[in-house]
């Protein structure tokens, strides 16, 4: 099932988000996208996912420990869930998800090691513990990947990656791949805006999980260790761990 109507204002998500998303709504850019999304829907065409705001839904902005950021939803029909690297419970594993659970379960640090690969995909459950799943780009066209690319998202994703970056309690960002890594400047401009007393975050780099990249130099993402070094950096914080 895809995205019936455009109707952002009454998409739900945590309280503590809506402030961000309605400056985000009252923008020109918004306007811009809500015309195209709307004139793709008036063409028939199939966009995922249902729910662009899940990742604001189920990961309040006071809560988010970890962020880690996509760049675009799964276009293949039931894939995409509104969080990034999540497919809906019953999915077939896409290959960069395969891969981000095959470096969990061979991580030394984590309790769980050797474990088998999860069979379902959903990530709701981390999104609960505090793991905001982000994709860059929140909508995209059945079969068209980066279809809705630089319409109008990226403008409330910054707003987004800021606000989290602002917050007092210490966060990780995990960035995989350029497209992500592009993102750094804003954790860095908004620390910088940082007031005294708030906790520096802690950003981990690697390559993309895709099979494509994931053994490439220079940062592999296969060995690359990021869910246990998040653990330790939240509990060094004073914060609970994730169960991965």
């Amino acid at each position: 099932m895809g995205l019936t109507d455009w109707a952002p204002e009454h998409w739900s998500v945590a309280d503590d988000w809506r402030p961000v998303i309605n400056q985000f709504l009252a923008s020109e850019t918004a306007g811009q996208l809500s015309r195209f999304v709307r004139e793709r829907l008036a063409a028939g065409a199939i966009i995922y996912p249902p729910h662009p705001y899940k990742a604001m839904a189920l990961t309040p902005l006071a809560q988010a420990k970890v962020v880690i950021l996509g760049q675009d939803p799964y276009h293949g029909p039931g894939q995409a869930e509104g969080l990034a690297f999540s497919v809906a419970p019953g999915v077939k594993l896409p290959p960069s998800l395969r891969n981000i659970f095959k470096e969990i379960a061979q991580d030394p640090m984590l309790l769980h090691r050797g474990r088998p690969v999860p069979v379902d995909g959903s990530l709701v459950r981390w999104a609960k513990q505090g793991v905001l799943l982000l994709n860059t780009c929140l909508t995209v066209e059945e079969g068209q990947p980066a279809s809705h690319a630089r319409r109008g998202w990226e403008l409330l994703t910054d707003s987004i990656v800021k606000a989290v970056s602002l917050q007092e309690n210490p966060v990780v960002f995990m960035l995989w791949g350029a497209h992500a890594q592009g993102k750094q400047e804003l954790i860095a401009a908004s620390g910088a805006d940082r007031l005294p007393g708030q906790s520096e975050h802690l950003v981990l780099t690697a390559n993309h999980p895709s099979p494509l990249s994931a053994l490439r130099p220079p940062k592999p993402f296969v060995g690359c260790h990021h869910f246990s070094l998040a653990n330790d950096f939240l509990q060094r914080h004073g914060g609970e761990s994730i169960n991965w």
